[in-house]
């Protein structure tokens, strides 16, 4: 019996690879990012796993939080009239963190959307693998929102400061072979590809000296976590700030209604 309710852990020779499994959409909250993170404290504490593959069931690779979920409606709206209360979001933060402190190297097969959080947990990985349908997106600012997930360090590092900005102010859907063009992913091939590209790419790794991989890693990504620490602490201030706004709950019902928002500024 496996001790994870949402995800599968399966091993290929010294690839682990991690399956989401809440199709379609994979929205994730604290108990899905924990279970992530602890499949990841479990490879590093393995020394035959070398490489993980970090994949998705369903439609979407992750759609991120799911802002229409009554119980988080619930949990936010007590959350403002008890400062005391801890936000699911605070605790999530706290679990993504765990997952930038992981050792080794990952590779996400990103077969569709990647929205949100779900695009700050495809940019924790080392690697993305995508194709031509996946879309990836920022879209906090469609919500009225900020980013969060780390996203405003990550982001940055991994397609410059301009891209990311372009894609934060925009909240706009990038597609699989722009992700290629800006280094926001590293390969693109057909839709149903992805996961085999993504293996191949997680063995080429694995057939490298566990040692040597460790070491390169932690110097490359040294200060990375503390760095992803420091940016989810001020992404949650900004966070919650917005959520007490107008123009926070007028985004979140335009997007269920798929429309435009209008907006106030307040």
């Amino acid at each position: 019996m496996s001790k994870f309710t949402d995800i599968g852990v399966e091993k290929t020779g010294h690839v682990t690879t991690i399956e989401i499994q809440r199709p379609p959409l994979n929205f994730f909250d604290v108990s899905l990012i924990n279970q992530i993170a602890d499949a990841l404290t479990d490879i590093d504490n393995d020394p035959e796993a070398r490489a993980v593959v970090l994949a998705a069931q369903g439609k979407a690779f992750c759609a991120g939080a799911n802002f229409g979920d009554p119980a988080r409606q619930e949990a936010e709206a007590r959350a403002q009239t008890d400062p005391a209360s801890n936000l699911p979001i605070n605790h999530l933060y706290v679990q993504a963190v765990r997952i930038f402190r992981n050792k080794k190297p990952i590779v996400a097969a990103v077969h569709g959307a990647a929205i949100g959080g779900g695009l700050g947990l495809a940019v924790s990985a080392d690697f993305r693998v995508t194709c031509p349908e996946a879309r990836f997106a920022a879209n906090f600012t469609k919500l009225g929102f900020h980013p969060g997930f780390g996203l405003t360090t990550t982001l940055p590092e991994l397609v410059g400061k301009n891209n990311a900005e372009l894609i934060f102010y925009t909240s706009r859907r990038v597609t699989g072979e722009e992700a290629l063009k800006m280094g926001l992913a590293n390969e693109c091939v057909p839709q149903d590809q992805v996961r085999s590209a993504a293996m191949k790419l997680a063995h080429e790794i694995a057939e490298c000296s566990p040692l040597g991989l460790l070491s390169t890693r932690a110097t490359m990504r040294a200060g990375l976590a503390d760095r992803v620490l420091a940016a989810t602490n001020h992404e949650l201030v900004e966070q919650n700030r917005l959520r007490t706004t107008e123009d926070f709950k007028e985004g979140v019902k335009a997007t269920a209604e798929r429309r435009v928002a209008n907006f106030k500024g307040r």
